[in-house]
């Protein structure tokens, strides 16, 4: 979603964003504050629409440039907020400190444009990233976009590209195993999702079959988010369950024997359809085992329901909302710190849970109960 920047702006959000050394901080459980931070995603060359938000995963090799309990970040817009054109992953360290405006750390930049919500990471070593790019910022120049694969030194090792099996690298999630993963892509532009089978060695991935899961999903251009498609995807390895939040149908689906599927379903069985949904985009699994979804309100808006993240049970019932910003087309993407197939994590102390705001251009990461 496209997102104004002007002072008063980014005075508030330095104000939010001043660094804070979050060493000493205490993860009590007896506590009354939350453990939460709040930091800017701008980098020094300005990107702003933060899309994708990825957890570095437990068992992530040390020695690179970022580190397990890390967050990535991936920018949509460059500095003169035009769509589809932003080249940054930004990296917010597990442990301080925070980022003021213009700030951020970047970890990669990118010669491919427009870094879409498709952001994961391999607990090997590596960083996937799609993009869906523009000219202009306009559904006319976009672009079919491709998916990229980074060390963790932030160095590019591979870019793949296909016309029917990435065609808009919209959103993913991993199901990873280390030698092996199975990376499940949405895509934008044709409405379909694909499961990319790759080998993870330690110095590279690679990809060994394509298959498309799942298709039916509405994709329509949009004057405010350039295209709406299928977005966001949550795998339960137990049961070999794929979660879509398909955007246009405003609606959440399951596909069945998604990791070996051969034949692709037509949109999966309807889980969700609730009237609280509101454009549904990223797709994550809270620590309690429900699926969040987060609200981009390109469909069904509601000026008194703006940017929401949605609870839900996979059975279909809803749980709670909230509100990421008081303005419509702030929540964008989310992710859950996973340890087991069902989404849940160890009472570690660890932060579990991040939400992009696009409207300030900030990330908040909190600790959720389990």
């Amino acid at each position: 979603m496209k997102t104004t920047i002007n002072s008063h702006v980014l005075t508030m959000a330095l104000a939010a964003s001043l660094t804070i050394d979050l060493a000493g901080v205490s993860f009590a459980q007896d506590a009354f504050l939350p453990a939460a931070v709040n930091s800017s995603t701008i980098p020094a060359n300005g990107d702003v629409n933060p899309y994708g938000v990825a957890f570095v995963p437990r068992g992530f090799p040390n020695g690179g440039s970022i580190a397990a309990g890390d967050v990535l970040v991936g920018n949509f817009n460059d500095s003169n907020n035009v769509q589809g054109t932003g080249t940054t992953i930004v990296r917010l360290p597990g442990r301080g400190p925070l980022a003021p405006p213009g700030a951020a750390t970047t970890f990669f930049t990118s010669k491919l444009p427009g870094l879409s919500t498709a952001l994961g990471v391999l607990r090997n070593g590596f960083v996937v990233v799609g993009n869906v790019p523009t000219k202009d910022g306009t559904f006319a120049t976009i672009g079919r976009g491709a998916l990229q694969v980074l060390d963790r030194h932030g160095k590019l090792l591979q870019t793949w590209t296909d016309p029917v099996f990435l065609d808009g690298p919209w959103d993913l999630t991993i199901d990873d195993h280390g030698g092996y993963a199975h990376i499940f892509v949405a895509n934008v532009l044709n409405g379909t999702v694909s499961r990319l089978d790759v080998s993870v060695g330690s110095s590279s991935v690679t990809l060994q079959q394509l298959t498309t899961v799942a298709n039916g999903y509405s994709h329509v251009p949009n004057a405010g988010a350039v295209v709406l498609g299928p977005t966001g995807l949550a795998y339960a390895a137990a049961a070999d369950t794929l979660y879509v939040a398909s955007t246009n149908d405003n609606a959440i689906y399951s596909v069945s024997n998604a990791r070996a599927r051969s034949d692709a379903a037509r949109k999966g069985m309807l889980v969700f359809a609730n009237e609280r949904l509101r454009g549904p985009l990223a797709l994550r699994f809270a620590p309690n085992g429900h699926l969040l979804t987060a609200n981009g309100d390109a469909v069904n808006p509601d000026p008194l329901h703006p940017s929401e993240i949605v609870e839900f049970t996979t059975g279909g019932d809803f749980v709670r909302e909230y509100n990421v910003d008081a303005s419509q087309g702030g929540a964008f993407g989310i992710d859950s710190r996973a340890n087991d197939d069902d989404g849940r994590v160890d009472e570690d102390g660890d932060f579990n849970f991040a939400v992009v705001d696009d409207v300030t251009n900030n990330l908040l990461v909190i600790r959720l109960p389990h």
